[in-house]
């Protein structure tokens, strides 16, 4: 393959920011902000779920017109720098939050969650560009493993800061994780080509944006697909999110064992996304998807009917292969369809299908576990959400 030194750099980003998925945005944080930040606990669930929600809203609503400015004003890299830059600053700041500073955590993780997630916009789309499509489906998987195993070595890190008793050094140790392995992506990655003035270009992607959803949306195969993605990454966003609650309130695992469960489950993920990736390109990346979704089907049923949390185990090890393999192919079969020149605004409403499904499962899950007052109800509602995306991709032709 050629351009080896822009792929490892591209794969190293996710590296980088999944450091930030780890340690802030899924086990520790959420943890300390529900225990330490936060009055009560169910007062830290309330404003722990209003700032992933609204984040993601304005990720949604967002991403396809940064996706379009992106190429149209030839700013790519550039907005991949910025965004980056902005997560790794409010990550930062996190280290000077004290008890009760419950809006000033949740203004900051809003900043931080809209910044890195947005910058997945324009580091998606410079796959087509790094590698042939015949090998999209391993670099893809690559990308995703390299970023499980960053999450591991960050949790593994923050561990030790634990152990001292100085856990807020996690957040700015995120920081310079995400800023210092971010920097080949930064260097090494195909420049930008300006070709116009970033108000000119904002409007011009806008328009072109609006008119690129109505196109997306008449492409048979395409829509279905992201009606299938929109489905079950709903459901994949749901059990990420609350992964870790559950296992602590329902099935009673202490702290460490919530970072030793995410570990196993970060593991298992590298293992599902590079062993499948070379299958994504052989067999075809919806065969992996679907696959992948019958695992995460079991995994649901499996999570709703244990008790004891030492079965628990096996089936977060489950998770991971799934996780891993599920976002690689999805990421590699959606970039089939891309006609050239358009990658930027293509994963603009890629984006746009992941995030909108990360407002609605995680808002779904915590009124049925309200309701109830169980959290085993609520995690029907992810098995739904998989049977139908599954069934819907099974309908999606790739030719």
């Amino acid at each position: 393959m050629k351009n080896k030194r822009q792929i490892l750099s591209w794969c190293f980003y996710d590296f980088a920011n999944s450091s930030y998925s780890a340690v802030v945005a899924a086990v520790i944080f959420p943890v300390y902000f529900v225990k330490v930040i936060a009055e009560t606990p169910a007062d830290g669930d309330l404003w722990w779920g209003r700032a992933i929600s609204l984040s993601m809203l304005i990720v949604a609503v967002t991403s396809p017109v940064v996706g379009g400015i992106s190429d149209y004003a030839g700013m790519r890299k550039r907005l991949l720098v910025a965004y980056s830059l902005v997560c790794v600053v409010a990550v930062g700041l996190l280290f000077f939050i004290e008890k009760g500073m419950v809006f000033e955590a949740s203004l900051l993780i809003i900043i931080a969650n809209i910044a890195m997630e947005g910058s997945l916009v324009f580091y998606n789309s410079y796959l087509p560009d790094i590698a042939p499509k015949d090998h999209q489906g391993r670099v893809s998987g690559w990308g995703f493993g390299l970023g499980y195993a960053g999450s591991v070595l960050a949790l593994l890190i923050s561990m030790l800061f634990i152990k001292n008793g100085v856990i807020r050094f996690s957040w700015p140790m995120v920081s310079v994780f995400y800023l210092l392995f971010s920097l080949p992506a930064f260097y090494f990655l195909p420049s930008d080509r300006p070709s116009g003035s970033p108000r000119k270009s904002a409007l011009e992607g806008i328009k072109n944006t609006l008119r690129l959803l109505g196109e997306v949306l008449r492409i048979k195969k395409v829509r279905r697909f992201l009606l299938a993605y929109w489905l079950y990454k709903d459901g994949v966003n749901t059990i990420i999110v609350f992964s870790g609650i559950y296992a602590a309130v329902t099935l009673s695992f202490t702290g460490s064992e919530l970072v030793f469960l995410y570990l196993l489950v970060q593991v298992t993920a590298l293992i599902g996304s590079i062993a499948l990736s070379t299958p994504t390109d052989r067999w075809g990346a919806k065969k992996v998807v679907v696959l992948s979704l019958f695992l995460w089907i079991a995994v649901t049923v499996c999570a709703y009917l244990v008790d004891d949390k030492r079965f628990f185990w096996g089936i977060a090890a489950m998770a991971g292969l799934g996780l891993g393999s599920v976002q690689a192919a999805s990421r590699a079969l959606f970039s089939g369809f891309i006609p050239p020149g358009m990658e930027g605004e293509y994963f603009g409403v890629y984006a746009f299908a992941g995030k909108t499904s990360a407002i609605i499962g995680p808002v779904l899950f915590g009124i049925i576990s309200s309701a109830t007052g169980s959290q085993r109800p609520a995690v029907l509602s992810v098995l739904v959400l998989f049977v139908l995306g599954l069934a819907i991709l099974s309908s999606v032709k790739t030719r």
